[in-house]
């Protein structure tokens, strides 16, 4: 069953979380991953939780996606965004 990784995100300083951006494609894409959603508008429609940028990842399942952020490729795109943003990132099984 798929999942789907839920990102919010601080960035705190976006040239270099721009570098980040560049690369978190392809790290996604080698962990057998596409972005369903990347930055686009936001409605908070209950709650107090008002995130300023929300990503969401689907990959095929749940052990795919904490492969994909094990990896090598993605540790060393992650580390391009240090000290650039905060992150509070899960992964959850799909329907």
């Amino acid at each position: 069953m798929p999942a789907y990784v839920i990102v919010e995100t601080d960035i705190h300083d976006p040239e270099r979380y721009a570098q980040y951006q560049a690369a978190s494609p392809g790290a996604v894409e080698a962990g057998g991953g596409r972005f369903v959603a990347r930055g686009g508008e936001l409605a908070v429609l209950e709650g107090d939780w008002e995130p300023s940028r929300v990503v969401i990842l689907e990959f095929p399942d749940l052990d795919a996606a904490k492969r994909w952020y094990a990896s090598e490729v993605y540790q060393e795109a992650k580390e391009l965004r240090a000290g650039a943003a905060s992150l509070r990132m899960v992964a959850v099984e799909g329907i």
